[in-house]
């Protein structure tokens, strides 16, 4: 399986497309604007407790007050309440933990009313980003994520993934951990440290040392609901968790972030700094490699698959509805049976695939066309499973029901990715009528009046219709040799075959489209 990474970066944000043979798998989105990550430690302020839900509701900063439960304080939340109150105060120098004396666990059937009270200063991770119309979901058992190993701060455990089976390699890198791991932190051993060395495993559980230490040393001047400790973004975040040798590419499009993307292969797997490249075509990267194609065809309600079925998707607030059809795919009555068990193979490819790229979360019930043998309904079953096993996001799937239903539940921890791939048509703006094509240069025109003249832009470029660049291309005194005449600068003029035929768009000497 050859996997790419494709990374459009822009001044508003970082998109990021997952390829697995070509084919889009996972899309990811880090606005600029975004301050609440998964992994971002804040010192948030309790504004409420709730004793009826067992909660409180905490202020970090955001529009709406996050939430944290009883179950999410961790068991040593009074250890992080006394340690905070100590670093604030100047009463504890030691950045580690060496001196510190735990506080036993919390009742796990306790009430949150005799942990916190209003107006303490909590620090708090972001669990779930926000979604809707809800806060950010937080916890306060604290730990800091690297590539091979997580750090938990007030735990004596080391723990290791359960994907690694063998236990003479569980046994390895249990005491490579516990011979370097300092006093009161426990670690979680990730499947990627699979077959690593001292070295690997000492450097990574250093740097997320470091991490703390840089938290303790900022928690005395911290202000309340402000972010103290920051996940790194989410491009690295990505590669930390996904990066193995079955990638062959890593394309990006912009110079600064190819620089701190190759830094980082680099620092967590120097041997596979080379496949990060630089993306120098003129075209954009995401149609370049057929990316924003992809996105149309996923996107959406209707979801068609090769076989000439398809899948219906809708939405709800409760959970996520997905129709099996078997479309112009026809069967006779004798092949019925196995017409709607292949057809059904074939969406449950898909539909493993589609909440991977949606990153659809919560609850998820499938419509599968009815079968009526049990060893088919079976092995549709055993082969959804198979498809979800390349998820990463935590899920479980029940078995058909006898309505023939497949329920299955996804972890939710940021915004499903939802887009609209129905465009209101920017010639006519829905009203069903554009104005005169013949009058389409001097519009272009008025506007080169208002952009080269009063706003004195310089290297300006033009973006069309294909077949309006070509017309304005056309002959020695072309359209553009004749506003070189005029405006004394060259303008250029590139095609865009997403746009209508009477679309247009400037774009300043930086990339950046000029508002008119």
């Amino acid at each position: 399986m050859i996997k790419e990474l494709i990374i459009d970066s822009s001044p508003s944000g970082t998109t990021i497309a997952l390829l697995q043979d070509k084919q889009l798998v996972e899309l990811h989105k880090e606005q600029t604007s975004n301050n609440y990550t998964v992994g971002d430690i804040y010192l948030g302020r309790i504004k409420k407790i709730m004793p009826g839900l067992n909660a409180a509701f905490i202020d970090v900063g955001y529009e709406k007050d996050a939430f944290l439960h009883y179950l999410d304080l961790g068991p040593q939340v009074q250890s992080l309440i006394k340690l905070t109150k100590q670093v604030r105060s100047g009463g504890y120098q030691s950045k580690l933990l060496d001196n510190f004396k735990l506080d036993e666990d919390i009742n796990k059937g306790g009430k949150i009313s005799e942990i916190l009270s209003k107006n303490q200063l909590l620090p708090v991770q972001i669990a779930k980003e926000p979604i809707s119309t809800k806060g950010p979901r937080l916890s306060s058992d604290l730990s800091i994520a690297g590539r091979y190993v997580v750090l938990v701060p007030f735990s004596e455990v080391t723990s290791i993934s359960k994907k690694i089976k063998s236990n003479t390699e569980r046994n390895r890198l249990r005491k490579i951990v516990e011979s370097i791991k300092p006093a009161h932190f426990g670690v979680i051993i990730r499947t990627v440290s699979e077959g690593k060395g001292v070295e690997e495993l000492q450097k990574d559980l250093l740097d997320l040392i470091a991490k703390w230490e840089s938290f303790i040393h900022r928690l005395p001047n911290a202000e309340p609901a402000k972010k103290v400790l920051g996940e790194i973004d989410r491009t690295s975040t990505l590669l930390r968790d996904i990066l193995n040798p079955d990638f062959q590419n890593i394309y990006v499009n912009n110079n600064t972030m190819f620089e701190e993307v190759r830094s980082y292969v680099h620092d967590i797997s120097p041997e596979l700094e080379s496949i990060v490249k630089f993306h120098k075509n003129s075209m954009p990267i995401f149609e370049q490699f057929g990316i924003d194609k992809q996105i149309k065809s996923a996107f959406g309600k209707t979801v068609n698959l090769a076989g000439g079925a398809y899948l219906v998707i809708e939405h709800t607030e409760a959970l996520h509805v997905i129709d099996v059809n078997s479309g112009n795919r026809t069967a006779n009555k004798e092949n019925q049976e196995e017409n709607a068990f292949l057809v059904n193979k074939e969406a449950a490819k898909e539909i493993a695939r589609q909440l991977r790229l949606r990153d659809m979360g919560g609850i998820v019930v499938v419509d599968f066309i009815d079968m009526h043998k049990p060893t088919n309904r079976k092995d549709l079953f055993d082969y959804l499973r198979t498809e979800m096993t390349h998820d990463r996001a935590k899920h479980t799937i029940l078995p058909p029901s006898k309505f023939g239903l497949v329920q299955i539940t996804r972890q939710r921890v940021r915004p499903e990715m939802n887009i609209v791939t129905t465009e209101v048509c920017p010639a006519c703006n829905g009203t069903g009528t554009i104005r005169p094509t013949i009058l389409l240069t001097d519009d272009i025109e008025n506007n080169f009046n208002y952009i080269l003249v009063e706003q004195n832009e310089k290297n300006i470029t033009l973006a069309v219709h294909p077949y309006i660049e070509a017309y304005l291309k056309q002959g020695l005194v072309s359209k553009q040799v004749k506003w070189f005449l005029k405006y004394h600068q060259w303008i250029k003029v590139k095609s865009n075959p997403a746009y209508q035929i009477t679309e247009f768009h400037f774009f300043s000497n930086k990339d950046e489209e000029i508002k008119l």
